[in-house]
């Protein structure tokens, strides 16, 4: 059987191929602008704006499995149109669908969000992943709708970057101590997403760590980890500064964590 990971060569999905590949499965995946030629997957270019090239792709395949890690930021063309596009042919073709979404849908107005609560995004990447989120649910009930937090592992991951750019000095910025999420590890999201996506799981669940932790407070845990100083990180208040979005979401997991074999541990476990 065949695992189409939709954004195979970003940091999730780079994960997802390789995590695929290893459990003995057919392995296709998809970029849009990076290409690829790594022996676990057969990769193919596809945009997601292009409804022609993906249906091309998708019957070409017949994959049992479409897993959409895709990334297109603000971009409501390929994030929201293009993702809700994906859905339309995964249904059509009769593919299982797992779809990676965002704790960006929520305005942290009420700080803990289990997967009963709606979205109320305020920033144009919110509302882009929520409007996805609609329109999957709508268009292809039987889908997982997997929304997860900020992404951790090694120097790939952006977020660790920006960390070794700031203890080094070659970034300016700042840390912030009222920036709070819930970080989940890549190896451990791949996996509880491939879990989901062969077993009868459908609607929305949520995929973070256990542990809540500040922007700052992440960014001293990867410090210590790689041998980096961490007092050399800068740190600040979000609050009252220009930058939009939510300040304080926590992601409850646990009903999710509850049906998976896979352990998704939390920041201070795999830090």
């Amino acid at each position: 059987m065949t695992v189409l990971v939709v954004g195979g060569s970003g940091f999730l999905g780079t994960e997802l191929v390789r995590q695929a590949s290893a459990a003995g499965h057919r392995v296709a995946a998809t970029f849009a602008t990076r290409p690829c030629d790594g022996p676990e997957a057969t990769w193919h270019e596809v945009d997601l704006r292009d409804g022609a090239r993906v249906e091309e792709v998708v019957a070409s395949l017949a994959p049992c499995v479409v897993i959409n890690a895709s990334s297109g930021s603000a971009d409501w063309a390929v994030t929201a149109e293009g993702s809700v596009r994906l859905a339309m042919t995964a249904v059509k073709y009769d593919c299982r669908l797992v779809h990676v979404s965002s704790d960006a849908v929520f305005s942290g107005s009420r700080v803990h969000y289990d997967e009963s609560c709606l979205p109320d995004p305020v920033t144009p990447y919110g509302a882009a992943k929520a409007a996805a989120e609609t329109g999957i649910r709508l268009l292809a009930p039987a889908a997982v709708i997997a929304r997860t937090s900020l992404i951790i592992g090694g120097i790939q991951s952006e977020h660790v970057r920006l960390v070794h750019d700031l203890a080094t000095g070659s970034r300016t910025g700042a840390l912030f101590t009222d920036d709070v999420r819930c970080p989940v590890h890549v190896e451990d999201l791949a996996a509880a997403l491939l879990e989901l996506a062969f077993t009868g799981a459908c609607g929305v669940h949520h995929l973070a760590g256990k542990d809540a932790v500040s922007r700052h407070g992440l960014g001293v845990l990867i410090a210590q980890r790689d041998g980096l100083d961490a007092s050399r990180l800068p740190e600040g208040l979000r609050a009252g500064t220009s930058l939009s979005g939510a300040l304080d979401v926590r992601l409850d997991s646990r009903a999710t964590r509850a049906k998976l074999r896979t352990r998704v541990r939390g920041v201070h476990e795999f830090l």
